[in-house]
């Protein structure tokens, strides 16, 4: 009888023994499935931009979502319905790093306003890379756009060869505190001068076209005599042709994007030139970006993707180019 039940122990012992073992590390099927899990959680990149409203915010968000395609990862892009929604898009901001994106591109319209929530961004070990827009915000991966103080002095020239010397022009001008028209501005007026061209006035017209023509309205009542006007983006230019149209008024008008709008305009013979950034590379390089920043590889601080003048001369061709991306 013993015998038999110290034979019967150690076969229980021998049981536990196995489910011990088993029940402390995984089996190889079980780490397959985990490693296979984590290699089919997608990168998700947060885009949120200035506004939604406009032809040049709805490219750069075509150029986000194609990177999006490339590399196989979930790319959201968001924006409030105006630039000035300072407070619409800062909760935006806020809501992505409450989702808990891998990656964050921003274009902040208000760069001071937004470094808190930078901020926040980075204690949640949230990559941020800043878009057409830079801000004073040291812990940003990287900032990708356009050289906009070099591009405003390639428009302001452009109006001074057009108009000569002692010609008088004005400047309508982003919302005040944005750090992207404050340096499209400062380089045209820079340039304007220094060819001896004459500023009158420089006003805001917050990027609307509505706006930007009430803007121009008032100009040309105070001043008849403007011989020209830049723009620091082609809303504005738009809406200030219209005023001058109203008017029945042909003087060189100069804006800044590149903008379908704009393009159609200047085959008309109406704008006279816009300074074309890359919209498309700017989503598009931006997301690139964030996605390395997320696998933890080196990014460029800064990533320029540079300016040229369309006017009619070369108009066709970068609205066939604009098309196939619109297309895609």
């Amino acid at each position: 009888m013993l015998k038999r039940l110290s034979i019967v122990a150690v076969i229980l012992t021998m049981m536990f023994m196995v489910v011990g073992c088993g029940g402390s590390q995984p089996t190889t099927g079980d780490t397959k499935k985990e490693d296979k899990a984590a290699a089919d959680k997608k990168i998700t990149v947060g885009v949120v931009l200035k506004a939604s409203n406009s032809d040049y915010w709805k490219i750069v968000t075509a150029g986000a979502e194609q990177a999006g395609k490339d590399l196989g990862v979930d790319v959201k892009v968001m924006g409030p319905n105006a630039e000035t929604d300072i407070t619409g898009q800062v909760s935006m901001i806020e809501d992505q790093i409450t989702k808990k994106v891998s990656a964050l591109v921003v274009a902040p319209s208000q760069p001071s306003s937004a470094i808190p929530i930078f901020d926040k961004a980075k204690a949640a070990n949230i990559p941020v890379i800043l878009a057409d827009t830079d801000a004073p915000w040291d812990s940003k991966v990287s900032f990708v756009g356009t050289g906009n103080l070099a591009g405003g002095k390639m428009g302001g020239e452009y109006l001074a060869k057009k108009l000569g010397k002692g010609a008088k022009v004005v400047i309508i001008r982003g919302a005040l505190g944005d750090s992207t028209h404050d340096e499209r501005a400062n380089g045209a007026k820079e340039a304007l001068e220094a060819a001896g061209v004459q500023i009158i006035s420089i006003q805001p017209a917050n990027s609307d076209r509505a706006m930007a023509m009430s803007v121009m309205e008032n100009i040309l009542q105070a001043n008849p005599n403007v011989q020209g006007v830049f723009a620091t983006n082609d809303e504005m230019a738009l809406g200030a042709l219209q005023a001058l149209a109203a008017k029945k008024m042909q003087i060189p008008v100069v804006g800044f994007d590149g903008s379908p709008d704009a393009l159609k305009s200047i085959a008309e013979g109406k704008l006279d030139a816009s300074v074309a950034q890359s919209p498309f590379n700017i989503g598009k390089m931006s997301v690139e970006a964030a996605v390395k920043a997320a696998k933890g590889e080196t990014v460029e601080k800064r990533i320029d993707t540079g300016t040229e003048i369309i006017n009619k001369d070369n108009v066709a061709q970068k609205q066939a180019e604009l098309d196939k991306i619109l297309k895609k």
